[in-house]
C-alpha cells in the first residue's frame, strides 16, 4: 500500500474511533491498526526528508549548490 493510502485508511480509522459508535473489541482493532499505519507513515516521512536537500545557490559553474534539509523544531 502506498503512503497516500495509508494515510487515507488512517483518516478513516480516525474517523470512525471519533465517532464513539464501536464496540470495545472493534476499537481495539482498529487502534492497533491506526498506529501500525502511524508509525509506517512517519518512517517513510523520515526516509524522505533524508532524501530532500535545500538549495542554498549556484556555484561558478552553474550547477546547483545543495545542503542537507535539516527540520526546524
Amino acid at each position: 500500500m502506498d503512503f497516500e493510502k495509508k494515510l487515507g485508511r488512517l483518516e478513516e480509522i480516525v474517523t470512525k474511533m471519533e465517532k464513539g459508535e464501536l464496540a470495545l473489541e472493534d476499537s481495539l482493532k482498529l487502534f492497533e491498526e491506526g498506529v501500525s499505519l502511524s508509525r509506517e507513515c512517519q518512517s517513510r516521512l523520515n526516509e524522505a526528508e533524508e532524501k530532500v536537500k535545500k538549495l542554498i545557490g549556484f556555484g561558478m559553474d552553474g550547477k546547483p549548490v545543495t545542503e542537507p534539509f535539516e527540520a526546524e523544531d
